[in-house]
């Protein structure tokens, strides 16, 4: 008669482990999801600070050159009858222009760079959590199965 039950007795154990299983699983994704976004709210703050500073750098160098070419044009109605003194002011600004101009073009290319970089950082967490992920997940049904093994066998 014992040995009647006994398969009612694994089938109901084995759907205790199943539901254990997948509570464990759900706790373990839920985890995960909420560290995935948190990576993502900090990586989407860095990125949103660091645009809002870009922004403003351009935004300052350009009001800057605006300034310095209406004080060119200011400077070119007054010293209109001293033509080298005017060509050589333009040449000035014309030099400071590009000199600012270079230093805003580097400053997108590090900052693309940054991001590139922070993006490629990001799918690599994302491979290596999505990796462990597996690994857990597959140990955990390893055990399972050891354990369901062992109280069969024994």
């Amino acid at each position: 008669m014992p040995m009647l039950f006994l398969p009612a007795d694994t089938s109901k154990m084995m759907q205790s482990k199943k539901k254990r299983l997948d509570f464990l699983t759900k706790n373990y994704m839920e985890g995960s999801q909420q560290k995935l976004e948190q990576l993502w709210n900090n990586q989407y703050s860095q990125r949103h600070k660091l645009t809002e500073q870009y922004s403003q750098q351009v935004s300052s160098a350009r009001q800057q050159w605006e300034t310095e070419a209406q004080r060119a044009e200011d400077q070119e109605e007054q010293l209109n009858n001293l033509k080298r003194q005017q060509q050589k002011i333009f040449q000035q600004l014309k030099v400071a222009h590009k000199q600012k101009l270079k230093t805003v073009k580097e400053m997108d290319r590090s900052h693309e760079t940054f991001l590139q970089g922070a993006q490629q950082e990001l799918k690599k967490d994302m491979a290596s959590l999505q990796k462990k992920i597996l690994a857990d997940m597959k140990q955990q049904e390893m055990a399972g199965v050891r354990e369901s093994l062992q109280s069969m066998l024994f």
